[in-house]
């Protein structure tokens, strides 16, 4: 019996060993993105949270005219925070290197990708994965895949899909885990263990997206991109168990989606994003929005123009803009004009800088 007390008692100072380390690793984190808020120009906050698409063979000429060429340039004076669809060790050091070496605080940028089922090595869709039930081998197809991803200079992926679906007309059921909010929640934290480890500093790990939040695959009548019209009841019991599990898993950053829930299009809800979400389930990581679906807020009728949509999208806890380039238009005058509280832009900046420190980036990026 003293034995078994003495292993016991051992366990218990091991356990509360580690999280002390947790805790202290957290708080230097914090500290090192407080420092870096505190010297960061209002532009050069916002371009954290602009990400554009790969928009020109970045090893060849820079580009002379276009959009392409105010992208660059906006790159040069740190007002990129992150890039999506860039592929190869090749471009994203170049890219890597602008941000690095030409900028004027050095703020690497978050590099993310679709990486689905696999990289390079391919595995079954996640649906197919889902039938398994087989969690550990799921668990192993995301780490194989973030093994191959980083290698290649990817360090974010926007994976898993864990959106319960229940029409088979909605175009995206084969990335998700199919119906059941159970075996959904399950597959979401193995995908998520399989792409961050244990330790997300580390070369061969990537920061996993839960997405999209909340009720896209519930779409009326399988339509992408239209209504999503459910009680609160699914919503809690169907919907939201695998985001949650998400979060519990660690899950470092969620990306919202293109459609409305209860009148409101997601981008711009705060009862999901600042109540639920950041609020009742305390998380920590950066929201993204899907592609272009804050300038979408304007199709659906709910903001009358650009300057709104960004409003709104701020306001609601979206942090980073995908592709719509209106936080980098729009945001500096709405903070001046006293629309947008200052201290809004700091959430979000800061959420995104340790997402960045947590990876390693500044120390990798040289």
């Amino acid at each position: 019996m003293k034995k078994y007390f003495i292993i016991y008692l051992i366990t218990i100072m091991l356990a509360g060993c580690q999280n002390n380390k947790i805790q202290s690793d957290y708080d230097v984190i914090t500290k090192k993105v407080d420092s870096l808020l505190n010297i960061m120009t209002l532009d050069e906050k916002i371009g954290q949270m602009n990400q554009y698409n790969g928009f020109w063979d970045v090893t060849g000429p820079a580009p002379k005219k276009g959009n392409a060429k105010f992208k660059y340039e906006n790159l040069k004076k740190g007002l990129v925070g992150s890039m999506l669809n860039v592929r190869g060790v090749k471009e994203i050091t170049v890219l890597q290197k602008i941000a690095v070496e030409e900028t004027r605080l050095g703020i690497p940028l978050i590099i993310g990708n679709d990486v689905i089922h696999g990289y390079k090595t391919l595995s079954p869709i996640p649906l197919a994965e889902a039938a398994s039930w087989d969690l550990d081998a799921i668990e192993k197809s995301a780490r194989v895949a973030a093994d191959e991803a980083s290698s290649a200079g990817t360090n974010w992926t926007f994976a898993p899909m864990i959106d319960i679906s229940r029409d088979a007309r909605w175009g995206r059921v084969m990335e998700g885990s199919g119906e059941d909010p159970f075996l959904g929640s399950l597959i979401a934290k193995a995908r998520i263990k399989g792409f961050q480890g244990n330790d997300l500093s580390l070369n061969n790990t990537i920061a996993a997206t839960a997405k999209h939040f909340a009720a896209y695959g519930f779409s009326e009548s399988g339509r992408d991109y239209n209504t999503v019209d459910i009680s609160r009841n699914t919503l809690h019991n169907i919907v939201l168990p695998p985001f949650k599990t998400a979060v519990d898993a660690g899950v470092r950053s969620f990306m919202n989606g293109f459609n409305e829930f209860d009148g409101v299009p997601v981008t711009g809800s705060v009862f999901l994003q600042r109540d639920i979400l950041k609020g009742d389930w305390k998380f920590d990581g950066f929201v993204v929005s899907d592609w272009g679906s804050i300038s979408e807020m304007i199709a659906h009728g709910y903001a009358k123009d650009g300057n709104k949509a960004t409003e709104l999208a701020v306001k609601a806890g979206s942090d980073m803009d995908m592709e719509s380039h209106l936080y980098v238009r729009k945001l500096k005058d709405l903070v001046d004009s006293g629309k947008i509280d200052h201290k809004l832009i700091d959430d979000a900046v800061s959420r995104i800088l340790r997402v960045k420190f947590e990876l390693g980036l500044f120390l990798r990026v040289v």
